[in-house]
């Protein structure tokens, strides 16, 4: 036995036990993107409609013309009239948004005018609808 080759250091650098942890690291990676959620199937119920306090109120839409006339989604009102029938829909819904459309060439104070009945209403989710400028 020589004592020369017991003192020299090892040249080789052992990487089997790397590739043994490489290999159980990538073998529960596997494992964990392709596990999914155990259970027994059922088929849900369904309901028959949905619950009000659930559904998303229904955004309204207010706009005014160049010519100064005043509709309500689609429908043409007097500022009395949408107030009106703001207040009935503030009734059913206490809540629901507004948005406020104005073409470019009407006068400031017909939206204004809009504008005073929605703080009437007591209306707090108002939006005033704008185009790109690109």
């Amino acid at each position: 036995m020589n004592l020369q080759d017991d003192d020299k250091p090892y040249d080789d650098i052992n990487i089997t036990p790397m590739l043994d942890l490489a290999y159980v690291l990538l073998v529960i990676f596997i494992l964990m993107c392709t596990a999914s959620v155990a259970g027994t199937k059922v088929n849900l119920p369904k309901s028959s409609n949905t619950p009000a306090s659930l559904a998303k109120p229904k955004t309204k839409a207010i706009t005014v013309n160049n010519e100064g006339h005043v509709f309500l989604d689609t429908a043409p009102v007097t500022l009395a009239e949408l107030e009106q029938r703001l207040n009935t829909q503030k009734s059913i819904t206490p809540d629901f948004p507004v948005v406020v459309r104005g073409d470019n060439l009407t006068h400031y104070q017909e939206v204004m005018q809009v504008l005073d009945v929605l703080g009437r209403v007591g209306l707090t989710q108002v939006g005033l609808a704008t185009k790109s400028g690109k």
